[in-house]
């Protein structure tokens, strides 16, 4: 298959690709700048200029293709209500062009606040859909396009998708870490953070392309919850700084905008979605990939 992707040069919208490409499809990435332009380059897949913010590449893209893979957002912490409203116009645009066509649609959405405090799996319905919603309520929307003949399905990511080179949540943990001195985590550090390594995840979704129905989620998931307090004991030792706990009133103080983040209890399961797919995470854990070193390199 002819597949779009949005985010084709990101940290896991590389791997999807290069997934994608040794499977045997043909890829069409987006890209926004030179850089990313060469990036997508390099891995021998089809470069589409456009943005998020450019309606019409995103047609363009989608009305060649024979399948989309939405994984681009813009991850603007200081300005997430028009986060929101970008991931909405782009669900929009992308799904009103494949309308009728029975062409699959994936779309990253996540599993952070499914169901705090307890296991969430793939039956779980995200508690929001407004445009005002996080994210813009993108996957409410993007489901209803399944009665218009779009094959949508929803790729729940873990809120840490590990791996060398990773610069996300847990790499911003330990720069925290860094410049505190010590390694924290927030009250007993019991919470549980979901988790898998960036290559599995592009193998599920590569699955997920293939094999999931239309209106069908799936969670990409390789460890249902991974204690704080472990993780930062991972961060310890790699930094080689003590570790302790931090007051829930102080999080904010310590850990800056991560801190709400990283006091959420949020486990979640992949069941289904094993079953669904035959997918089996093979690639090391979070803390296997932090104590490979990988994440304290200057």
């Amino acid at each position: 298959m002819r597949i779009f992707v949005t985010g084709a040069s990101g940290w896991i919208g590389s791997a999807v690709v290069a997934e994608l490409l040794e499977a045997g499809h043909e890829v069409v990435g987006l890209a926004r700048s030179d850089d990313a332009a060469d990036a997508v380059t390099a891995t021998g897949a089809i470069v589409q200029r456009g943005s998020l913010d450019d309606l019409d590449s995103l047609r363009a893209g989608a009305e060649s293709a024979d399948g989309v893979i939405h994984l681009g957002y813009k991850h603007d912490f200081s300005d997430m209500a028009g986060a929101g409203r970008t991931e909405r116009a782009a669900i929009g645009a992308l799904g009103d062009v494949l309308v009728g066509s029975g062409r699959p649609f994936l779309f990253a959405s996540g599993v952070a606040g499914l169901a705090p405090g307890r296991l969430a799996t793939e039956r779980d319905i995200v508690p929001w859909s407004g445009a005002d919603s996080p994210r813009g309520g993108a996957e409410a929307l993007a489901f209803e396009y399944v009665e218009r003949g779009v094959r949508s399905v929803a790729l729940r990511f873990s809120p840490t998708v590990h791996g060398e080179g990773d610069h996300g949540f847990v790499s911003t943990i330990v720069g925290i870490a860094r410049t505190a001195g010590v390694s924290g985590y927030v009250g007993d550090g019991s919470n549980r953070w979901p988790a898998v390594h960036r290559l599995d995840a592009a193998r599920m979704v590569r699955l997920a392309l293939e094999k999931a129905p239309a209106g069908a989620i799936v969670h990409a998931v390789g460890e249902e919850g991974v204690a704080a307090r472990d993780i930062a004991g991972a961060i310890g030792r790699g930094l080689a700084l003590p570790v302790t706990s931090v007051a829930p009133d102080d999080a904010a103080a310590h850990f800056g905008w991560m801190g709400a983040f990283f006091a959420l209890d949020v486990p979640t399961s992949s069941a289904l979605t094993r079953e669904l797919l035959g997918w089996t995470p093979s690639h090391p854990g979070l803390l296997d990939d932090l104590e490979a070193g990988y994440y304290f390199r200057s």
